[in-house]
């Protein structure tokens, strides 16, 4: 089963990058007046402004893909029975 998540997995990857930059956009819109975060090197850009839209990406980015991921895997199993991602136990075992 877990083999059939991958492409499952891949795709909402994609659509997680997706609705995580759209979030990006509208909340940076309410910050300056440009659509989104500046690179890191233009150089108009102050150190502030460049740091601010890097923690802004970072949050929005993990916390939409962690949720997606997360929903996924749910979602996996309530269809297949099983669970696509690891367990408790995956973890005892390779500790020991």
């Amino acid at each position: 089963m877990k083999l059939l998540y991958k492409p499952l997995a891949i795709a909402l990857g994609i659509a997680a990058g997706s609705i995580a930059g759209k979030i990006v956009t509208k909340v940076w819109t309410k910050v300056d007046d440009n659509d989104v975060p500046p690179e890191p090197d233009l150089k108009e850009a102050s150190w502030a402004v460049v740091l601010a839209g890097a923690a802004l990406q970072g949050v929005v980015y993990s916390v939409v893909k962690a949720a997606v991921k997360r929903g996924g895997a749910q979602g996996m199993e309530k269809v297949t029975g099983t669970w696509p991602g690891k367990t408790a136990d995956d973890l005892e075992t390779a500790a020991a």
